[in-house]
This record gives C-alpha cells, structure tokens and sequence, in this order.
C-alpha cells in the first residue's frame, strides 16, 4: 500500500474511535434526560464504532503497517430533543459513508485488492447505519407527541446488545 492510503486509513481508523467518543456523549446526554432505554442504544452504537476501528488497526497490522493514535475532538454534549440526537447521528454516519467511499475510491485507484475486499465489509455496514437512523429518526418524528410511544421505544433501546460479526 502506498502511503496516502495507509495513513487514510489511519485517520478513518481514529475517526471511528471518534465516532465512539460521539456516541457515548449521546448517551450520557439521554442518561442526563432519564431515557436509560435510549442511553443503551448509544452505548452499543459506541461500542460498535471501538470494533470498527480495531478491525481497522487489526488490518493494518496484519498488512505489517503501523496503526497511529491520534487527539479526538471534543464531540457536542447537547441536544435540543431525541429527535435532534438522532439527526446529528444520522449526519455523522452519512459523513462517515463518505469518507468510506473515498477510502475505497483511493484503494481502486492502487489497485489495493484486499484493501478493496476488506473497505467492501465497511460499505455495506454503512448501509445498515444509514438505514437505521434513518428509521428512528422517522419513528420519532411520528410518535412526537405521544409520550406512551416514546417511552415503549424507549424500552425497546433498552434490550438492544452488540455482538461482533464473525470474522
């Protein structure tokens, strides 16, 4: 690999830590609002960022390239509503999709196969984010005023977990 796609990979491999770092403040944020359902849910889409960035340091250094740390930004603590949580997660992720598709273009460009292969797991899970904050946020945006379905979505975050995908 050359080195412009060795250290994007780096960087997308901190930006997935970062992602981490976003979604455990959304939960801390819904744990501050009492919506321990919700909190979960954002602690499980952290500790799914933590895997995709360690699948990202494993490859690295299966490819005998040194993954490299670097300083995450602080990420926002705030939110105006649920609703705003999820839009500001589901903007993350399509930026996320994004940088994936530019990874991807520059391993096509190398004529990287395994990195292609390996950043082809990476796009299709983006899919699957897009499309569930997708659904949440409309979910959310029908049950807007209706408390009872809110807190049973609520509860519904509450029993979600995260498995790692088999290698």
């Amino acid at each position: 690999m050359k080195d412009e796609l060795v250290n994007a990979l780096n960087e997308q491999m901190n930006f997935e830590f970062y992602s981490a770092h976003v979604y455990l403040a959304m939960a801390a944020y819904c744990s501050g609002e009492s919506l321990d359902g919700f909190a979960n849910f954002f602690l499980i889409q952290a500790e799914e960022e933590r895997f995709h960035a360690m699948k990202i340091y494993k490859f690295l250094n299966d490819r005998d390239f040194r993954a490299t740390l670097a300083a995450l930004p602080e990420p926002k603590n705030e939110y105006l509503s649920m609703l705003d949580a999820f839009e500001h997660a589901f903007a993350h992720e399509q930026q996320n999709t994004t940088r994936f598709y530019h990874l991807a273009d520059l391993a096509l460009d190398e004529r990287e196969h395994a990195t292609i292969y390996f950043l082809k797991w990476f796009i299709d899970e983006q899919v699957e984010e897009e499309a569930l904050f997708s659904n949440i946020i409309a979910k959310l945006k029908r049950i807007e005023t209706d408390s009872n379905a809110f807190y049973m979505l609520d509860a519904e975050f509450a029993g979600r977990t995260f498995t790692a995908p088999a290698e």
